[in-house]
């Protein structure tokens, strides 16, 4: 009852290909003019002058930094806890297995710049990246014909908060392709160092470079279009519920938003407080295309206890609750990308000042992934160490093991330690 907005990523693969080559083979000159073409604007340089990043934060609304502070901030705080610790085994005498998390080397992270101005999109990259310890960090985002070919100020400005100072004036699927195979000037000097990581949203062409470079670096995952689902009961707030609803759908017109209700009364007030709302908002026609899509429903159901089986199997990004037992309902949703419990607990909040990740899992991916935190940018690593008598003790296991599985030289490595 619930499909998806149709996202064909196939279709942009004849477009992106080449563009990816493109900038494999020619770097730095590829970029630019590639900006040119795709952004209406070719920048002075690839990389941001420092000069122009202090600028745009000394001219940065002082309410904007200041509500982008208290995000890092809480951000900061929230990751932190989000370290996992080493730990020391020795699984028998003379035996120590390590357990230790060790950062990737380098990340890009990736700030669309389309329909709206994504501040906290570099917050909610950059932060779990530094907690996690990543010793290099470089941002990309679309340049700007409005701000000279530079990307928005703002992004820049949030970049300079963060202390990150390498941040590129590139967009779109080429944007990915320098992350992935780096940029050289036409003299053979390296500009831009190729990355282990991509992270960030952005739309389909980016979707498509991502799975594109995916094995030469890694990626965080394929963002989709977003969505919302609440659960509510008879007694949750309508108008509320409205708002958040139209929140999410004005980011694009496959944005979803669903409502589940055991109450046939509380879904006809949202319908009609939505309508209400709507027509009052700045962006009434994409909210409109959004809210009438097929990927966007309102669902009547007889219990609540199968608004929590249709969450799980819907896995939505965002999950609100309004209910007279939020908590509860909480503990048996396995499938969601963040839950966000009560009414004064908006999606936007997660957006722009909680402290948790907005980085999540669309499309169902909730069901098998996390959002983005401080463990995307780790590794597990093991380190083993045994002595003489720690492999005494199990060298008739490894050669059994071996010998059962065909491979009697791995027996004969342990047997030779001890000729």
């Amino acid at each position: 009852m619930l499909p998806r907005a149709a996202v064909d990523i196939s279709t942009t693969v004849e477009a992106v290909t080449p563009i990816l080559e493109q900038v494999r083979t020619t770097g730095v000159p590829a970029l630019l003019q590639l900006a040119e073409r795709f952004d209406g604007v070719r920048p002075a340089a690839l990389r941001v002058p420092q000069e122009v990043m202090d600028q745009a934060l000394d001219q940065l609304d002082p309410q904007v930094r200041t509500a982008l502070e208290t995000l890092i901030s809480r951000a900061r705080e929230v990751h932190t806890a989000q370290l996992p610790a080493a730990s020391v085994v020795s699984p028998g005498p003379d035996a120590r297995v390590t357990n230790r998390w060790v950062p990737v080397d380098r990340v890009g992270l990736y700030v669309p710049g389309g329909q709206a101005v994504y501040p906290s999109s570099v917050v909610m990259n950059a932060v779990p990246a530094q907690v996690a310890g990543v010793g290099s960090l470089a941002i990309a985002s679309p340049p700007q014909r409005d701000f000279g070919g530079w990307p928005h100020p703002t992004i820049l400005a949030a970049a300079r908060l963060l202390g990150v100072d390498e941040v590129l004036a590139a967009g779109g699927a080429q944007a990915i392709g320098m992350f992935a195979y780096g940029a050289r000037e036409e003299t053979g000097e390296l500009t831009v160092e190729p990355v282990s990581l991509i992270t960030g949203p952005g739309n389909i062409y980016v979707a498509t470079a991502k799975r594109a470079v995916q094995g030469t670096v890694g990626i965080d995952s394929e963002a989709g279009p977003t969505e919302i689902m609440v659960l509510a009961d008879e007694a949750a707030p309508a108008h509320l519920i409205a708002a958040d609803l139209i929140s999410q759908a004005e980011h694009d017109v496959l944005a979803a938003a669903v409502l589940v209700t055991d109450s046939m009364d509380l879904a006809q007030r949202v319908l009609a407080h939505v309508e209400e709302q709507a027509a009052a908002t700045e962006h009434l026609d994409r909210v409109k295309q959004a809210l009438s899509g097929a990927q966007s429903a309102v669902l009547v159901v007889d219990t609540m206890d199968q608004a929590v089986e249709i969450a799980n199997a819907y896995g939505a990004e965002h999950l609100e609750i309004m209910t007279d037992d939020d908590a509860g309902l909480a503990e048996r949703i396995t499938n969601a990308g963040a839950v966000f419990l009560g009414p004064y607990t908006p999606v936007s909040l997660g957006d722009y000042a909680a402290g948790s990740n907005h980085v999540l899992p669309t499309g169902g991916a909730a069901a098998y992934s996390s959002g983005l935190n401080v463990t995307s940018f780790l590794r597990s690593q093991q380190v083993v160490h045994y002595g003489k008598d720690g492999l005494a003790q199990v060298s008739d296991h490894v050669r059994a093991l071996a010998s059962a599985e065909g491979l009697p030289a791995h027996g004969q490595a342990v047997a030779a330690r001890f000729a």
